[in-house]
């Protein structure tokens, strides 16, 4: 009997990097030697070549005005995609998004009459209300991606508080939890990363860094981030905000900081794609900042704590599940003074500082490998019920 093939359909893919780019990638990559032949199925981007040791598959797609650099996939449109679906033998797909790719996974399932799994990533409401100002249409869109969770076989999510954005956009049937990991391989000597990250950022020593790796959107609280920066500012010697990302609200925050007189205090670094340098700045950061109400199970949590950087998070957000306060990270109520109290009191604090780094280290730090393994083996037990 030939190996299972696991097909992997997703909206986003690199060179775009996101959070579900990451989660995809990493499954991909020890779905194919763990359990049989993977292929990420995806919109195409102009002037990428994939150099995967995964099969790629691209597909039509046009650019996104409201969401750059993103792409709007096609799949439907693309005859030359039909043919190649249809000649690979898929044992079970999975669809990480609920949109174009996430249709397109759900057409070959039921064509091949083998299971589909959807996990839900994102508060997808949240970005339709950005790009969309006719509340109903939101609402219409909002249904659509609730009726694809009920069409598909198995739903996950990456931790348990996601249901609650399940529930309240209409979703009520069954799910599974499967958590998110990391590449980063915890390590308990981060000078090296850390004097490399400085260097990268040109910042000194002595200056106290709060950090932010992410898309710059504003559905990620970022203004919320910024207006409670100015009394950091006032209160930590030296301290410097880090932001690295791309989106479209970093015009935004750029005038924001220059209205806020702390441009001399905030470094804005585009996407780095390089995991190695992107952990030297994790372990620069002295604290994580991460306000957003908008996210479901940020992999920068983890990865920011597999360097043993803490973050710190408004109570009562979903993304705020897996944190204890004071023990693997810190909690704050949602106010930007509350806010930046609490940095201010953390940054203060060193020695509380890297103890709870060090339990965040060891409480969030998961390695891809391991949630592939679950990954397989969840898989294979919903193919062995499948058969019978």
């Amino acid at each position: 009997m030939n190996p299972p093939s696991v097909g992997l359909f997703v909206d986003s893919f690199t060179p775009i990097m996101d959070g579900v780019t990451t989660t995809v990638r990493n499954c991909a990559y020890w779905l194919d030697r763990m359990m049989g032949p993977t292929c990420v199925v995806t919109p195409r981007v102009p002037g990428h070549a994939d150099n995967e040791s995964f099969n790629v598959i691209r597909f039509l797609s046009l650019p996104t005005l409201v969401r750059p650099p993103y792409r709007m996939g096609l799949p439907a449109l693309d005859f030359r995609l039909r043919a190649i679906l249809k000649s690979h033998d898929f044992s079970i797909v999975h669809a990480h998004s609920p949109f174009g790719a996430g249709h397109a996974a759900l057409a070959v399932g039921r064509a091949k009459g083998v299971p589909v799994i959807a996990t839900f990533h994102s508060k997808f409401r949240e970005n339709l209300r950005q790009a969309i100002p006719i509340q109903r249409i939101v609402q219409d869109q909002v249904k659509r991606i609730v009726d694809f969770l009920y069409s598909v076989d198995q739903v996950w999510i990456p931790q348990e508080s996601v249901a609650e954005t399940l529930r309240d956009y209409g979703y009520h049937g069954p799910y599974e939890v499967v958590e998110n990991g990391t590449d980063f391989t915890p390590s308990a000597d981060t000078a090296r990363y850390r004097a490399r990250g400085g260097g990268y950022l040109g910042v000194p020593e002595e200056a106290r860094v709060g950090l932010f790796v992410g898309q710059l959107v504003l559905e990620k609280n970022l203004e919320f981030l910024f207006a409670s920066l100015p009394r950091v500012i006032a209160q930590v010697p030296h301290f410097r905000m880090v932001l690295v990302g791309e989106g479209y609200a970093k015009r935004r925050l750029q005038a924001l900081s220059r209205e806020l007189g702390m441009q001399d205090r905030v470094i804005l670094r585009d996407a780095i794609l390089d995991r190695e340098l992107l952990k030297a700045i994790y372990a620069r950061g002295d604290l994580f900042l991460f306000p957003s109400l908008y996210d479901n199970a940020p992999l920068v949590i983890r990865e920011a704590a597999a360097l043993r950087t803490p973050a710190v998070l408004v109570r009562g957000a979903t993304a705020a599940e897996v944190i204890r306060d004071n023990h693997n990270g810190f909690l704050s109520d949602a106010c930007p003074d509350a806010f930046a109290g609490r940095v201010v009191e953390v940054m203060r604090d060193n020695e509380l500082r890297k103890r709870v780094g060090c339990r965040a280290q060891g409480t969030l730090c998961r390695s891809w490998e391991s949630i592939a393994t679950e990954i397989r083996d969840r898989y294979r037990t919903i193919l062995s019920r499948w058969r019978r």
